[in-house]
């Protein structure tokens, strides 16, 4: 177990943006009989949500933000290698992000503990579009689709991205699982723009990944159906006066990570 003076250490190292001194840290931990896969989750993971916080709530400045970020992607870079190595399953996954860095280091996190878990991994980034996304599963036939670290402007692009997968019938058998960003922030809107799955660390991601369907939990789509009752009650009058449902409940949820 990871003690908590290496996370204070650790963190003190990052907002200082001493690369080498973080690197010691990591060796020290590395060399106490912790690995690689542990230090992901017990060091690394925590750690960049705490930077996020930080920097949400104006404690960090953005400098000391993008120190932490860049330092955190050159150790688990380091890292990946060391990663243990399960035997190779059939099961293939495709993970995107957000454009943030720390949306596409979640990602890149989450990419790597599965292929560590015998998963074919196929990490997309931030830099392809729906339309990028849903030929690649087309013809990659994943079977699931991670979206890391969205913020809330973009749930409805999440949602148009899921509808589209589901209307093309792009890979029938696959299931899209969302996490990280404002899928952690705002209850319930996973379920509610349409994904099968919520996880909200990489391990538990590879967890519920690898139960039995019969095991995993179905989404509630009580959101929605009541959404359809009030629309078939009260017809409106523009069908452009109203956002998505989504969009406001996940605004919602941004802005109350900002203190008043």
């Amino acid at each position: 177990m990871v003690k908590d003076h290496v996370l204070d250490r650790y963190l003190s190292g990052l907002i200082e943006g001493d690369r080498s001194y973080c690197q010691t840290v990591i060796e020290e931990t590395l060399q106490s009989g912790v690995p690689a896969n542990q230090v992901y989750m017990d060091v690394i993971w925590p750690i960049m949500n705490e930077v996020d916080r930080l920097y949400r709530r104006d404690i960090i400045s953005s400098v000391q933000e993008s120190f932490a970020t860049r330092i955190n992607r050159m150790i688990v870079d380091q890292l990946q290698n060391k990663l243990p190595r399960k035997p190779q399953v059939t099961k293939k996954i495709v993970v995107a992000s957000a454009t943030s860095e720390q949306g596409e280091l979640g990602a890149q996190m989450i990419a790597d503990l599965f292929e560590s878990n015998g998963w074919q991994a196929r990490f997309l980034g931030s830099s392809v579009n729906n339309d990028d996304v849903a030929e690649f599963v087309q013809s990659y036939q994943p079977d699931i689709l991670v979206i890391f670290g969205m913020q809330a402007n973009k749930a409805p692009d999440i949602r148009q991205l899921i509808d589209k997968l589901k209307t093309i019938n792009a890979c029938p058998h696959m299931q899209v699982m969302l996490s990280g960003g404002v899928f952690g922030r705002a209850e319930g809107l996973w379920e509610e723009i349409g994904a099968d799955l919520y996880a909200e660390t990489p391990d538990q991601a590879v967890r519920i990944a690898n139960s039995d369907s019969e095991d995993i939990p179905k989404p509630n789509r009580t959101i929605n159906r009541r959404k359809r009752k009030k629309e078939v009650a009260v017809a409106p009058t523009d069908s452009n006066e109203t956002e998505p449902e989504a969009a406001d409940n996940a605004e919602t949820a941004e802005k109350s990570e900002v203190p008043a």
